[in-house]
């Protein structure tokens, strides 16, 4: 049969063999049903990755902000015996009985939206432009990949850590004057809290914690890119279709696994972050000897001084890997979004450009 449905004529060459030829006939309704299996798709256009990667990294950090603000609690709540949150689920719904959605679960969504939309769209665009000048210049995939994604993030990360130090406090925070949770903040909103931060601990405050965001971001950004690009490859060979595509349940499975083992393997230094990003200065030793709270809680001068301490003190689970299982699953699902939504905002794209739609031309 030919592309506009009449029957082909005969042909010297075997109907196996036909099968296997591409076709570019005009009056072709899809174009994504058209590309040769055996040859390599060009790259997208830069303006199409830096949109589709703002949003997919957007879209999936707000559906997932509530998974994202029950690992904070649990990490950054302080020592108590008994925890005041036992795991994921009881912390879920313990948050949302007390303090509600928008002020419990979904707080610090406003500074957290407004880093991720321009920090992905930079962070997407690096790791494009990193990956193709390394692979063009020789570099092995893997290496490329990881190259792009440290440096993406690194890039980024001038943009996304202060909006995330705000996220971060003001999800252990929770509501304003909250009863349910001691955070050692009270933040009317993300403008009062920036102003309290600026002005009680300096603009440096901002970047608290830079140097443990950045050792468990760069490493996870590298791991997940690196794992997400080998799996695409390999479920491409495997379901080997037509179109050169993975089908969509195969698409959401490469990018929920390479976010859950990225996210796994550096749940520590994500707790480090967490507690870094949240400590109260050093009290002074006046305030310290007469208050036990200040006495108790213990101070980290840096990020081995704080894995040290949680080593020794909380053993490995319930130290290093404290909220393992809500970082896994939303290191998992977050990415799985983004990845999803980048592709199809990319193949959309693409369509439109081809048939030259609004705003890829007059149409």
């Amino acid at each position: 049969m030919s592309s506009s449905g009449g029957i082909s004529p005969p042909s010297a060459d075997s109907p196996a063999a036909m099968s296997q030829l591409p076709s570019f006939h005009p009056s072709s309704t899809l174009k994504r049903a058209l590309p040769p299996t055996l040859i390599e798709e060009p790259e997208p256009p830069y303006i199409d990755v830096l949109i589709a990667g703002g949003m997919g990294g957007a879209i999936a950090d707000f559906l997932m902000h509530s998974v994202d603000t029950v690992k904070t609690r649990l990490q950054g709540q302080p020592s108590a015996n008994p925890p005041k949150y036992n795991n994921m689920f009881h912390a879920y719904s313990t948050i949302l009985r007390e303090e509600g959605v928008s002020r419990g679960l979904y707080s610090g969504v406003a500074p957290a939206m407004t880093g991720s939309l321009p920090g992905t769209t930079l962070y997407f665009g690096t790791y494009e432009y990193t990956k193709r000048t390394l692979t063009a210049a020789g570099c092995p995939d893997t290496l490329a990949h990881l190259a792009g994604g440290s440096i993406g993030d690194f890039v980024a990360s001038f943009i996304y850590v202060p909006s995330e130090v705000l996220k971060t406090r003001m999800q252990l925070q929770g509501r304003y004057n909250n009863p349910s949770f001691i955070s050692g903040y009270n933040y009317k909103n993300t403008w009062h809290a920036l102003q309290m931060i600026v002005k009680y601990d300096g603009v440096g405050a901002l970047f608290q914690g830079y140097r443990a965001t950045l050792l468990r971001d760069v490493p996870f950004s590298a791991l997940q890119f690196a794992f997400y690009e080998k799996f695409k490859f390999e479920a491409k060979r495997w379901e080997a279709r037509a179109d050169g595509q993975m089908s969509l349940h195969v698409e959401t499975a490469c990018g929920a696994v390479a976010g859950g083992l990225a996210g796994f393997l550096t749940t520590p230094l994500d707790v480090m972050k967490t507690l870094l990003q949240t400590q109260v200065k050093r009290p002074a030793t006046s305030i310290a000897a007469t208050s036990t709270t200040a006495s108790a809680q213990k101070y980290y001068v840096g990020i081995w001084d704080g894995l040290k301490w949680n080593l020794k003190h909380h053993g490995v689970i319930g130290g290093l890997f404290r909220g393992v299982g809500p970082r896994v699953f939303w290191t998992s699902l977050q990415s799985a979004l983004m990845f999803v939504i980048y592709e199809q905002a990319l193949h959309l794209q693409d369509n439109m450009r081809y048939f030259e739609q609004w705003p890829y031309g007059s149409s």
